[in-house]
Order: structure tokens, then C-alpha cells, then sequence
């Protein structure tokens, strides 16, 4: 009788279709508190690399920022110089477009993380979350990802020149230093490649758990 038992148990799974043992196999795995552990240490782990680059940008962002009041205070200056004064300066002039540069590339990711760019959509804003995950990682994958990457194949070997030669303004009297104002084209891209890898991971953790990622890291060790 005991052998019996031993074999009927032994032929249950072996008779039983794949997807059925799969699934059984899936369940046990789910009540499992190992399992458990090991999903939310990765899904930490995908959560916090989301919250680094979060982090990174709102810094980068909240700094350049500060170039905004400097911009507005340049260009003040050279206004009144020119027309109070007669006086005026090529750097000076220059100083400023340089700034607005700067600030519009390096805080284009500061501005992607808090949703600021110029969308045309009628049925985003009203969505559901999982609707609009869907969306962002559509687009971050098929349209944004691309885009960045053909700007750093363009710009890659004009930064490089640029440094090679140690360029400066071609207009006399102009800023030192147009290799470090050209590299500003390079920060875009990375920050923005990092930023649009946290959104694709914050969307897939939202499809996935329906969750934030944001609030994975509030959770304990086993999500509660």
C-alpha cells in the first residue's frame, strides 16, 4: 500500500500538463517567503537606481537654476552698459547665450522628470496610471531613446574635435573655452538617457505591482 502511495504521488506530476505543473510550481514560489524576499530585494534594487537618478537630476536641475538669475543679471548688465554707458564687451555679450545654453541642456532632464515638456495629448493627463505607463515606455523606448542616441552620434566627434583644439569663440575679444560650453551636448544626452531608463523602469514596476516604485522602498523586506 505504501509503495502504491509512493507511486501514484511520484506519476501526478509527471502526468500532469506543463502549463498546469508550471503554474502549481508558479504558486508554491508565490507563498514561498524566500521567493518573496528575493522579488522585492530586486525589485529594490530597480527602485532605488530609479530614486539615484531622480536625485541626481533634481540636484543638477535646482543648481543650474541659479544660472537663471546670473543669466538675467548679465544680460541687465550688458543692456545698461551699452545704452547707459556706450560700453560693451564681446565675452560679456557671449557670456550669457552661454549660460542659457547650459542651463537648457543640463536641466532638460531636471524638467523631464517633473513631466514639464510640452505634451500634445487629449487622453494622457485623465488616464489611468497604467495607461499612461503604458505611454511612457512606448515612448521612451521607440522615440526619446533613438532621438538621444543619434544626437550623441552626431555630437560625439564634434565635442572631441572641439576638445582636441581647445577651441575657443571665433569672434575677437570672445569667451575662452568653447569645448566646455560644446560639452554641455554630451551632459544632455547622459542625463537624459539616465532619466529616460529610470521612467522606463518606474513604468514597468508600475505595470508590474500597480505601484510606484517610489513607494517600493517605503515597504519593509517582505512589502509591508
Amino acid at each position: 500500500m505504501q509503495n502504491k502511495w509512493k507511486e501514484t504521488d511520484a506519476t501526478r506530476f509527471r502526468d500532469k500538463p506543463l502549463h498546469l505543473a508550471d503554474r502549481g510550481t508558479s504558486n508554491q514560489n508565490s507563498f514561498n517567503p524566500r521567493f518573496r524576499v528575493n522579488q522585492m530585494i530586486d525589485e529594490n534594487s530597480f527602485a532605488a537606481f530609479v530614486r539615484g537618478v531622480d536625485r541626481l537630476n533634481e540636484w543638477v536641475g535646482r543648481t543650474a537654476s541659479w544660472l537663471s538669475l546670473a543669466l538675467v543679471l548679465t544680460t541687465f548688465s550688458v543692456a545698461i552698459l551699452r545704452y547707459g554707458f556706450g560700453l560693451g564687451w564681446i565675452w560679456l555679450q557671449e557670456l550669457y547665450v552661454w549660460m542659457h545654453g547650459t542651463i537648457i541642456m543640463t536641466a532638460a532632464a531636471y524638467t523631464m522628470l517633473h513631466d514639464g515638456h510640452v505634451r500634445v495629448d487629449i487622453l494622457y493627463r485623465t488616464a489611468s496610471a497604467r495607461f499612461r505607463a503604458w505611454v511612457n515606455l512606448i515612448g521612451t523606448i521607440g522615440l526619446l531613446l533613438p532621438m538621444l542616441g543619434a544626437v550623441w552620434w552626431v555630437a560625439w566627434p564634434y565635442v572631441l574635435l572641439s576638445w582636441h583644439r581647445l577651441e575657443v569663440s571665433r569672434e575677437a575679444g570672445g569667451m575662452h573655452g568653447l569645448y566646455l560650453f560644446k560639452t554641455t551636448l554630451l551632459i544632455f544626452c547622459i542625463l537624459m538617457a539616465l532619466q529616460a531608463i529610470a521612467l522606463i523602469i518606474r513604468s514597468i514596476l508600475i505595470l508590474i505591482n500597480k505601484t510606484d516604485p517610489d513607494t517600493v522602498l517605503d515597504a519593509g523586506p517582505m512589502g509591508v
